[in-house]
């Protein structure tokens, strides 16, 4: 009797995370486009190629309007479901921005060509999700509610079931496992996408990084458990932390029943183009070159942890390193083990840096830190340590609701205050996001000048800055200046970011 031919589907993160979590989110558009009509042709299920970090970081290191990027490739690849990865109401920043400012990024996304929007929240905080999903649903979009997976005493298989079928009764058309450190084992998988199919309804997507060098064995029991799509990068892109090859994963699946059907010749060559693209990038690779098992243990996902190489390197500190990747767990245990995914790993590793570099616990707790105290990123998923609680915020109460019912409307103040620099909605919703970075993009953009002039203006612009800060916030600390990038101004917090370990330079999801 013949058996039952059911294809697996492919999402290829290439345009997104593969180069968010490799080159620090710096592929150009125009690296993009000459090899788009072939990625229209290969049939995939979608290609995520917006969201994450891509938005700031096109307008603060690339020059470029993020939603350009997504007309000149879809006028390429008609065909094919464009995704974006949204954190919620984080939309796509590091902090929570108003329902109003949420809901036109989400209509004018959706109107400039994506298709499929991936929504999460960095606590699995269901109430940080809720308006997202409900705009996108009423939007007629493709809404995939996605669980942020982890390890932990209070995380559990039953625990993420659950969700699922919560955020299969809130509307999502999908539901997605998003391992973003490359943590979920084989057998867990199994077990995991198992329980999922037989609870929801809806198609199962998996997510996962190699990181941990499991994530090819761990796709394979989730597709023999019954998951319906699962994300993959062309093979120049792949491994390392980036996700597992697509073509490995197609040929493997050759004489499955779960046969992708897509045409390796094709991806063959796709991957021969971003091959040489990946060299004109070489500047931004995080050194790793293959597995790296400490994410098993300290499970802080790999741009993170390459990242935080970089920071202790430059302030003459690498030595402390095997100590800062210690205190990373106990600091996460003592916030109520939230995921480490934006922005909650950069909360819990700069507060383990800090307490590791500064040789006392908590004596500095930078504002982020007090407010996820506070209770304005969400609920946590274990009760925060009383102990640090106390040490971080007093007598005072954290919060018990919604953290976005306490923010204002936002547009009209962001549209008032960028005036006529914004031609468009876009550049409104930019500056509403990231008004340190929108505004100088769009008063480039006027004045027409060059991406060269604007890169030097912005490196000198830096190196005084970082003098002035470093000067400033070492005086507070109490701790010896040093003439090149301190400790304080890496971990200085400014426009929502930490200077080196968020997103655009740090390859976060």
């Amino acid at each position: 009797m013949p058996v039952e031919r059911k294809p697996v589907f492919i999402c290829d993160t290439i345009l997104r995370d593969a180069h968010q979590s490799l080159l620090a989110t710096r592929m150009r558009t125009d690296d993009m486009l000459p090899v788009a009509e072939k990625l229209d042709r290969v049939g995939y299920w979608s290609v995520e190629m917006w969201g994450g970090a891509t938005f700031d970081s096109a307008m603060r290191f690339l020059d470029e309007d993020p939603w350009e990027r997504i007309r000149k490739l879809k006028a390429r690849m008609p065909r094919t479901p464009f995704q974006m990865l949204l954190r919620g109401q984080n939309v796509v920043g590091y902090k929570h921005y108003p329902d109003d400012v949420l809901e036109r990024f989400i209509v004018k996304a959706h109107e400039n060509g994506i298709q499929v929007f991936r929504v999460f929240d960095a606590l699995n905080d269901i109430r940080n999700m809720r308006k997202a999903m409900e705009v996108v649903k009423r939007e007629g979009a493709h809404l995939q509610g996605a669980i942020s997976y982890t390890i932990s005493p209070v995380h559990s298989v039953a625990a993420f079931v659950q969700m699922a079928r919560i955020l299969e009764e809130m509307g999502a058309d999908s539901v997605c496992v998003k391992d973003m450190a490359g943590l979920l084992s084989p057998y867990v998988a199994h077990e995991l996408i198992g329980q999922l199919k037989a609870a929801v309804r809806v198609p199962v997507q998996l997510h996962t990084h190699y990181t941990s060098g499991m994530a090819m064995a761990t796709l394979l029991k989730g597709i023999e458990a019954g998951a319906d799509i699962v994300d993959t990068a062309v093979s120049s892109m792949a491994l390392v932390t980036s996700q597992p090859p697509t073509e490995s994963l197609v040929r493997i699946l050759q004489e499955s029943p779960r046969d992708t059907g897509l045409d390796l010749a094709l991806l063959a060559e796709i991957s021969g183009y971003f091959a040489e693209v990946r060299k004109k990038y070489a500047a931004f690779e995080s050194g790793m070159q293959g597995v790296d098992v400490n994410v098993l243990q300290f499970q802080i996902p790999g741009g993170m942890l390459s990242n935080l190489v970089s920071q202790l390197r430059e302030q003459g500190a690498e030595d402390r390193y095997s100590e800062v990747l210690a205190e990373v767990p106990r600091v996460r245990e003592e916030m109520g083990y939230p995921p480490l995914v934006t922005p909650s790993s950069q909360i819990v590793g700069t507060q383990a840096t800090l307490n590791v570099v500064l040789g006392e616990r908590y004596k500095v707790v930078p504002a982020e830190v007090r407010n996820y105290v506070r209770g304005y990123y969400g609920r946590p998923p274990a009760p925060i340590d009383p102990a640090i609680r106390k040490k971080v915020i007093g007598d005072e109460e954290p919060i018990d609701c919604r953290p976005a019912d306490l923010i204002p409307p936002g547009m009209e103040q962001a549209r008032a205050e960028i005036g006529d620099l914004a031609e468009s909605e876009e550049d409104v919703l930019g500056y509403a996001l990231f008004p340190q970075v929108a505004r100088p993009f769009l008063e480039r953009r006027r004045r027409g000048t060059s991406s060269k002039e604007a890169l030097a203006a912005a490196v000198a612009a830096l190196l005084v800055r970082q003098q002035e800060t470093v000067k400033v916030a070492c005086d507070r600390a109490q701790v010896p200046a040093r003439t090149s990038s301190s400790w304080k101004e890496a971990w200085r917090p400014r426009d929502g970011r930490w200077g080196g370990m968020i997103d655009g330079a740090g390859g976060q999801r």
